[in-house]
């Protein structure tokens, strides 16, 4: 499966995350197109958009819970490409401290626009220890064998 995985990392929390699920993604064999979107635009590093089966999106939240204007302009060159894509799954990191409405409300926020199907992962801070490790690669398994399965739904069906 190709998978598109796109952050943006303040800190290095999202980022730790991303390279998390990067890591399992490829371990389980699938192609993973990497875009820190701090640094690079969609057009630099993935000028074949189109042609991914999932994309994953991880962000920060600021200024009460929103995007930042990074992932802002990367949805918007993605919606742009391709139209809002089928199968997004969005994770990102977030404090409690600021208040628990605002706790990874980027992460919110993109799974609404995307109209996402996969439960959102949201981890406090940076990751920490087994039990994140665990969290992430266990989401990561759901989101790759939910959205595995239906494309192999598609293969079938294209078959007949």
């Amino acid at each position: 499966m190709r998978i598109l995985l796109a952050h943006t990392s303040l800190s290095g929390n999202t980022r730790d995350v991303a390279h998390a699920i990067r890591a399992h993604c490829e371990a389980s064999a699938h192609a993973v197109t990497w875009v820190d979107v701090d640094t690079r635009t969609l057009a630099q590093d993935c000028p074949h958009v189109a042609g991914h089966h999932l994309y994953v999106l991880g962000s920060w939240s600021i200024n009460a819970g929103r995007t930042p204007p990074e992932m802002k302009r990367f949805i918007a060159d993605l919606v742009d490409a391709v139209g809002k894509p089928e199968h997004v799954a969005v994770f990102g990191t977030g404090e409690t401290q600021w208040g628990e409405e605002h706790y990874c409300g980027a992460v919110r926020r993109i799974a609404r626009f995307f109209d996402s199907p996969y439960p959102r992962l949201e981890i406090e801070q940076m990751p920490h220890g087994h039990r994140d490790a665990a969290r992430i690669r266990a989401w990561t398994d759901h989101i790759l064998t939910s959205v595995g399965t239906l494309h192999e739904d598609d293969q079938r069906h294209l078959a007949r």
